[in-house]
């Protein structure tokens, strides 16, 4: 006699499952819509899985319910936050809705209690939640009103101060194409090699003998040669982290820009390892060479090794890149996993391989910022210049920080480098 085949046990037995018909999948749909347009990688395909998933786990438990949509639906840990709070808002979160409310009305006389302030939606699930605009109704030409424009202000000048963790899907997309119009000019300084010149400090001695012997005993005049000014390469080392990832995304496309705009432009990111994108970036459309730097970084959005990674660079790429007076851009939060492990020694040994070492910080926007964790503490006392990168308008200060140069023996270090930077 055959055994009985033993009954699988149904864990979700216990909840209510998806009725067959109602306006549920619809709003499956529409929040997975929601999703898209904040910019979350969510296909069609995602659309089945999450139905399938809601199904499974029925609606009588809203934990269960989120739990099951955030496991369809997000595959990356940074993508939590957004569907945390395009959930709340989508799914009616009548806390949540008071504080956006609360949070729109005009506070004339600010806040006297205690209470903590809301937390800020971004610009782009904002604007994906916003339902369409409709069409405005037309105005009579009586009824035309003309405004005084001395008190307004282009979206130009609005993008050019708004953080990029700020802005909306449409508001990037200006600022990339800002980005790619922007130059990065470095100032051009002497070489080794001379070439000849009428002004030149140095007595080319080969060239007035030649202008002697054919003057025939005549006296003959002087010839000078004087050194070869060439723009010095420039080295980029960009954080990939996840505390990096909006600012570093933005920097691709600046780095895109100015790769194809000078020679000897060299990109490397590093999050838990060191990767060089300069021929990836090489290419002059710029999505394609986004996807295949993409491609080529295996650790983006990950965790943090600053000490390893330059330390890495500093003994496979520095003699080779950091010749002819090379011109270092890092750029990083300066949030070591590590606790500054190793930083001091290898940020000492970059300083002293490059001619200037410029540090751009995204963490500088804060009027109330500190040095304290002890990777940024390791790795100001070597840099000679400690800048903001956060918008427009700090690359366009960087610009002009990088094109009035600065005199060879003047870099800063120890505590006065310090203090100097962080002011």
């Amino acid at each position: 006699m055959a055994e009985p085949v033993p009954r699988t046990v149904n864990p979700f037995a216990g909840f209510a499952t998806l009725p067959p018909k109602g306006h549920l999948p619809e709003n499956v749909l529409h929040f997975i819509r929601v999703l898209r347009g904040a910019g979350l990688p969510v296909g069609p395909a995602k659309v089945i899985d999450a139905l399938a998933a809601v199904e499974a786990v029925g609606v009588g438990h809203r934990t269960d319910f989120r739990e099951a949509l955030a496991a369809v639906l997000c595959s990356r840990r940074e993508h939590l936050d957004l569907f945390e709070q395009a959930f709340d808002l989508f799914w009616r979160n009548p806390k949540l809705l008071e504080k956006m409310v609360a949070a729109m009305l005009p506070q004339v006389l600010g806040r006297t209690g205690e209470e903590p302030a809301p937390p800020a939606v971004p610009g782009r699930l904002a604007e994906a939640l916003a339902p369409p605009p409709a069409d405005a109704p037309k105005r009579d030409a009586e009824d035309e009103v003309t405004l005084d424009a001395a008190f307004t202000f282009s979206a130009r000048e609005v993008l050019q101060t708004r953080d990029f963790a700020t802005m909306s899907g449409e508001e990037l997309g200006q600022v990339k194409r800002m980005l790619a119009r922007l130059r990065l000019p470095l100032p051009k300084v002497p070489m080794r090699r001379t070439r000849p010149d009428d002004r030149g400090r140095r007595i080319d001695l080969r060239a007035t003998l030649r202008r002697s012997a054919g003057a025939a005993g005549a006296a003959a005049p002087l010839a000078f040669r004087a050194r070869t000014l060439r723009t010095p390469p420039l080295v980029v080392l960009c954080d990939i982290s996840g505390s990096m990832d909006r600012y570093s995304r933005m920097m691709l496309h600046f780095l895109h820009a100015i790769t194809n705009d000078r020679h000897r432009v060299h990109v490397m990111l590093f999050g838990t390892r060191l990767t060089n994108v300069t021929r990836h970036l090489k290419h002059r459309d710029v999505d394609v060479a986004l996807e295949r730097v993409s491609s080529a970084v295996a650790d983006w959005a990950g965790g943090t090794r600053i000490g390893a990674s330059i330390a890495e660079f500093n003994r496979h790429w520095s003699r080779r890149l950091l010749g002819q007076n090379a011109v270092v851009l890092l750029i990083s939060d300066g949030l070591d996993a590590e606790s500054g492990a190793g930083l001091d020694e290898a940020m000492e040994r970059l300083s002293k391989s490059c001619r200037r070492l410029v540090w751009l910080n995204p963490l500088l926007r804060y009027a109330d910022f500190e040095a304290r964790p002890a990777g940024i503490r390791a790795m100001l006392p070597w840099v000679d210049d400690f800048l903001p990168v956060h918008s427009l308008a700090s690359l366009e200060a960087l610009a002009g920080t990088l094109s009035r140069g600065e005199a060879p023996g003047s870099r800063r270090r120890g505590e006065k480098g310090v203090r100097r930077a962080a002011r």
